[in-house]
């Protein structure tokens, strides 16, 4: 197969090789515990600056003191605290959690919204977390832009940007709306599985014969 020459191109062979690589649905790949779209926007929210395993770990114990969002807004907030300290940054999240959790049941009937401009005016949920919600728990078109996602866009070139909504736009463009969700958890997991930020394993990467970036 000839190399790929435009961002494009690369967009959509890296598309294919890592649905080789990683096969399923977006609820399997992703690596968030949840059983419905509240509970996966409470487990992002939480997953800020920690791992999934961590946020799996505390989300048993928080799901069953609060399985709804008019529980969780009436939440001690020191329980709270208690429950997901963690996860780090406890208290911060803890004033996110009870904030979205009060204006999903105040402004939206205690349902997530669906519309992007809807979602990210809920109290912690910015475009990042309300494209993972979207795409992961609502089948909507969403293409979350994390750390993975923007380092894999840089080495591949698909984007210069550094700005994850200028990045999101960029990649946007290559993707189909149906398949965005799947390419972005796909990145992030070889980002964490191969394309490491300090030390790639580019000899092992399914992408190196087509990567800029690629070091072999």
């Amino acid at each position: 197969m000839a190399r790929p020459r435009s961002a494009k191109g690369r967009a959509r062979l890296a598309n294919d090789r890592l649905t080789e690589i990683y096969p399923g649905t977006v609820r399997e790949l992703c690596e968030l515990d949840f059983g419905d779209p509240f509970e996966l926007l409470t487990a992002t929210i939480l997953s800020a600056q920690t791992t999934d395993v961590r946020v799996n770990m505390v989300t048993p114990e928080l799901f069953n003191r609060y399985p709804t969002p008019d529980d969780l807004a009436n939440a001690d907030p020191e329980e709270l605290e208690g429950i997901i300290r963690t996860t780090g940054f406890f208290r911060s999240k803890a004033r996110s959690l009870i904030g979205m959790a009060t204006a999903l049941v105040e402004r939206y009937d205690g349902v997530v919204p669906r519309a992007m401009a809807d979602l990210v005016t809920v109290p912690g949920v910015g475009r990042k977390t309300a494209n993972v919600v979207r795409s992961v728990a609502l089948d909507e078109p969403g293409l979350p832009v994390d750390t993975h996602v923007l380092r894999l866009s840089h080495r591949l070139k698909l984007t210069e940007a550094t700005d994850p909504v200028q990045a999101e736009l960029d990649l946007n463009r290559f993707i189909p709306p149906a398949q965005r969700g799947l390419f972005s958890l796909r990145m992030i997991l070889h980002g964490r599985r191969v394309c490491f930020a300090r030390r790639p394993n580019c000899a092992a990467c399914v992408l190196n014969d087509f990567c800029p970036s690629a070091q072999l």
